[in-house]
């Protein structure tokens, strides 16, 4: 059962990360048997893991408690210690994942500059250093992020996608999608999860964004890599036992919430047209899924968000000139409606 966001009278559009399980979630997860995971005696963990795998084609896949974690985890067991990871400048790897690159597998980082997030084969290509240089690390992972966060939820066209793996197998690199928001892309292109799967050696989806779960992300890939992310998930603590209620949520998200994923985009380009119409965006980023980029006009981020606190409604900065809204599964027409009388005065 979808019901509104609205809260205490507050529109909170900060991130999908807000996203509740929904009444038949509960349900489910409520009726989920349970064993212990770090046994593997977890029946829905196992349940999830194939579910997951299978759609994608993959051998084998892993319960995580977060995008970030299943990102370092394969980040680590995918590259040894002076290794280069090849990714965007704004990347959610790169910015926001606590400089876990460097932290966890002990790897420097070859940035790109690329376009809203997305970077060109031929980017990657000038980026692989000389192997033979022993003045340079070794370049070894690529990672590309789909849909792109900080780019304003744009998505990669796929073609890119298949010249970017086919310039890492020329030079011997590993492909990694970072796919925390991937069912927003691939609700938006042709391409099936199977497609993924075909490219990429390695896959990490999020349950707990547009999807709905409460917690968790998944990582896909060969059964040798993903024993191997065990082995990493364990030595960082990320072990847990009775997780099948987690698991089920997240069965039932990919079973049920994925066709909901366009009324999201079709919201957030709303949110768009209003924010344009407004007088207090001075750009509005193209809108592709359901992330919604600004510049605001006369003020700088923080002041902005200010501004939209006052209205009862909670956006995020993202540095000095950028602000982020996010549209998810709890935000109804209605609060659409409603956040375009509090912007540009129009009756509901």
């Amino acid at each position: 059962m979808k019901q509104g966001k609205i809260k205490n009278n507050i529109i909170d559009l900060r991130s999908d990360t807000l996203t509740t399980p929904t009444e038949e979630m509960v349900l489910f997860m409520n009726k989920a048997p349970l064993g212990d995971d770090v046994y593997k005696e977890d029946p829905t963990v196992a349940l999830l893991e194939k579910k997951v795998a299978e759609m994608f084609g993959m051998e084998a896949a892993l319960f995580c408690v977060s995008g970030t974690m299943s990102n370092q985890l394969a980040i680590k067991a995918h590259t040894s210690p002076g290794d280069e990871v090849i990714c965007d400048r704004s990347s959610h790897i790169y910015l926001y994942e606590g400089g876990g690159i460097a932290v966890n597998a002990l790897c420097s980082v070859k940035l790109i500059d690329g376009d809203s997030g997305r970077i060109a084969p031929h980017q990657v290509k000038e980026s692989i250093n000389n192997p033979s240089d022993v003045h340079q690390p070794i370049s070894r992972l690529v990672s590309l992020e789909n849909t792109t966060n900080r780019g304003g939820g744009a998505f990669y066209d796929f073609e890119d996608i298949r010249k970017i793996k086919k310039v890492c197998e020329e030079n011997g690199l590993i492909l990694h999608l970072d796919g925390a928001r991937l069912f927003n892309a691939i609700s938006e292109t042709p391409q099936s999860p199977k497609d993924y799967g075909e490219v990429f050696d390695s896959i990490s989806i999020c349950l707990s964004k547009g999807l709905g779960s409460p917690i968790g992300s998944v990582i896909i890939g060969k059964r040798s890599f993903i024993d191997k992310t065990r082995r990493f998930r364990k030595l960082m603590g990320g072990g847990w036992r009775q997780a099948g209620s987690l698991a089920a949520a997240g069965i039932y998200a990919l079973d049920h919430h994925i066709p909901l994923l366009k009324e999201d985009h079709r919201r957030a380009k709303q949110i768009g047209e209003i924010l344009k119409k407004s007088g207090y965006a001075e750009e509005v980023m193209p809108i592709s899924t359901n992330i919604i980029m600004i510049t605001p006009r006369n003020c700088n981020a923080i002041d902005f968000v200010a501004k939209m606190k006052d209205k009862n409604i909670l956006c995020t900065a993202f540095g000095d000139r950028l602000v982020r809204f996010v549209t998810y599964l709890q935000i109804t027409d209605s609060d659409i409606e409603e956040f375009k009388r509090r912007m540009v005065g129009c009756s509901s």
